[in-house]
Parts: structure tokens; sequence; C-alpha cells
């Protein structure tokens, strides 16, 4: 039984990980630590969870886990590695960005994206889980830099739910301003492209990782939906089937034959993935949650293959019917 504790678990993310974890057959939550809610039960912040769980926010981290999830906002997670001696035995899965370019001496984090370094995740003591947009972009691209093919710009547009603002309250984040609404947010310049174009480039060198990518905040709580368009010269079969085969030891992935929608992937750790050719451009669609395999999901694939798990167990999650 692997014995796990969560630090940072009040946010969205925290809530989704203790919700997959604790339907895991194979995990024992051993601790929620909260600075913010320390003391109070779980089930006061995260009532979805009522009947699940009696664990209390705590506001002290066990020796005798086996792995920490790091939930924080980005550059807590540095901080807190920083300011806590944790025992070198115990594994660490990252949920911020702070370790997906560069990690220090004493904690060489390993990016967490199964689909790209399964192998080298089965190794690791310490993982850096994807953000929620690189993962849904690197999924559409991976098989194209894998052979090669991504020889041109890569054009992005993407939307996402609110929940992938975090839980902190800011103006866009109101009921009233995001409902009915929809807006651009840090166009060309969004943080996950860095770790993108690290992935795309580590598979093919020679591309230069030119991308235009335009996030969307969108008028929905949780999904993806990033639509991806390059020129490559290949037939659309010839692609598709590159696609399949890549794909084929990958089990959330899954390669289908109509444009697909967000409501397809939420509360699951799956992701879709549409192909179509328009002239000599390709247009590939990815549909992922945000919060599963954007996050606490693939959070929870990765340690199953920490562990030596099937990386399926706990996450054959069923879709929303709405």
């Amino acid at each position: 039984m692997i014995r796990a504790g969560i630090v940072g678990g009040a946010g969205y993310t925290g809530g989704e990980l203790l919700r997959i974890l604790l339907n895991h057959p194979w995990c024992d939550v051993r601790f929620v630590y909260s600075r913010s809610q320390q003391g109070r039960q779980v089930t006061e912040v995260h009532s979805d969870l009522i009947g699940e769980t009696d664990l209390r926010f705590e506001g002290e981290i066990h020796q005798d886990a086996d792995i920490l999830f790091l939930c924080m906002g980005h550059g807590e997670s540095r901080k807190f590695l920083s300011e806590n001696k944790i025992d070198p035995k115990i594994k660490i899965i990252d949920l911020s960005q702070d370790f997906r370019i560069k990690s220090p001496d004493q904690y060489p984090f390993v990016y967490g994206l199964p689909e790209a370094f399964k192998d080298e995740i089965r190794k690791a003591g310490y993982v850096a889980n994807p953000g929620c947009f690189a993962t849904a972009v690197q999924l559409a691209l991976l098989p194209l830099a894998k052979e090669g093919l991504l020889k041109d710009e890569a054009h992005v547009s993407a939307i996402t739910g609110s929940t992938g603002a975090g839980q902190s309250l800011k103006t866009t984040s109101h009921y009233s301003w995001r409902n009915n609404n929809v807006s651009v947010y840090k166009p060309f310049t969004h943080q996950h492209l860095a770790e993108i174009r690290k992935t795309l480039q580590y598979f093919d060198p020679a591309w230069q990782g030119e991308m235009a990518f335009i996030p969307l905040r969108g008028s929905f709580t949780r999904g993806i939906l990033a639509a991806v368009y390059t020129k490559v010269s290949e037939p659309l079969e010839n692609i598709r089937e590159m696609y399949r085969s890549y794909y084929d030891e990958h089990p959330f992935v899954f390669i289908v034959n109509d444009s697909p929608d967000v409501k397809q992937v939420v509360n699951t750790n799956k992701a879709l993935l549409y192909l179509a050719k328009h002239d000599d451009r390709l247009l590939i669609v990815s549909v992922i949650d945000n919060l599963i395999k954007g996050a606490s999901g693939q959070a929870v694939q990765n340690m199953n293959l920490l562990f030596g798990f099937d990386e399926t167990i706990g996450l054959r999650l069923k879709p929303s019917a709405f």
C-alpha cells in the first residue's frame, strides 16, 4: 500500500487528487497539509467528499509517507522544498510549474508526460507534472516531432475552463464576468510554451520551437479544447496511422474519427485527438479535462508508474453525462 501525503490540498487540484486517491485500491492518504485550512475537516472545503473521508487538514509533514504530492501555487513548491527537510526516500510529484524546465541538484525532477517519458518516469524519484495547456498541445504534436515532420510554425488556439485559473479569486474568475463570456489572455507569451518547446525539441532538435499560441478563457468550469494546425505534406491516412501507432501503448489517448468536444472527457483522464487536412495544413483537435489529465489524474498516472503499477489503476473514470 502506498502511503501518500498531499501538500496544498485545499485547492481544485488538491480536491481532485483526493477524490482519485481515496478510490485508488493501492493508496492510503495519510495526511493533507494546508496552512490556510489547518484543523478543518477536509469535507468542509471539498464537500463532494462527504462520506468518503474523515481526514482533517494538518500543519505538519509526515515523514513516513512514500510519496508527496505538491499542489501549491506556482513558486510555492520551490519555496516549500527549500524550507522543509524531506526524507530522500520519499518520492515527490509537483503539480506546479516550478521544476518543469530546471530543477535543483538535490531534487532532479523528471518531466512527467507519460506519453513522452514513460521509461524515465518509472526510474525517477521526483516528477514535475506537466501544465494543462502543455499536455493538450504536446499530445497533439508529439508524433509529428518524433517522426521529424514538425517543420513549419505551429498555430494553437486553446480554450480552458475557469478552474484553470485556480481557486484564488480574481477579477476574471467572478461568475458575473466569466459567465456568457470569452476572452484572450497571454497571447504568444503563455508560460506553458517553454515546456512545450522543450519536449518537442527533445524529439526533434532541428525544430526551432516556433509556435503561435492564443489561449482563451471559456465560459465553462473545466476542460480544454486545443485546435492546432501546421503544414505537413504527408497524406492524412499515413498521418492517422502514425498517430495510432505512436499512442498504441498509451492507454488514455484515443484517435477519434469525429471532431471531439470537451464534454466527452470531463471527469476522465482521457485525451481525444482528431486529425483532418485542409490542403497542406494538418489540423489536430485535442481535448482533455484540465483538472484530471491536465493535472491530478496525470499525477496519479505518474504515481502508478513510479511504483511499478499499471498506469491505469484508479483512473478508469467515467465521463460526465452532462
